[in-house]
């Protein structure tokens, strides 16, 4: 699947709202991987943590119809592991509360 990136999407007001409701600078992951590698429940999610923060930097409010943000247990492990202190679980919620906001069909759980 292709993707088309503008800057303007990476100054969008979603990226903005991320970042306002969750109180982290996205900017500062450098896609390492950790927080996915740790996460308990990976085996379980339709794409990665790593990924999700991925599409949100990126503008793409993709991340918002996805069963990952909805299955983050909010354990933290993500978050003890990042090297930049990024709270993950926090943008979890975020993405969940933006998801009711603006009633976004999520049930895709198989």
């Amino acid at each position: 699947m292709r993707t088309k990136i503008s800057s303007s999407a990476l100054r969008s007001e979603f990226v903005r709202k991320v970042e306002e409701l969750s109180g982290q600078n996205l900017k500062t992951c450098y896609q390492c991987g950790k927080c996915s590698a740790g996460c308990p429940i990976v085996s379980e999610m339709d794409i990665l943590p790593n990924q999700i923060l991925r599409l949100v930097r990126l503008g793409q409010e993709e991340a918002l119809r996805t069963n990952t943000i909805w299955l983050c247990a909010s354990c933290l492990t993500c978050t003890s592991r990042c090297p930049m202190g990024i709270n993950l679980a926090r943008v979890m919620e975020a993405l969940r509360a933006l998801t009711l906001r603006r009633n976004i069909d999520f049930i895709k759980l198989s």
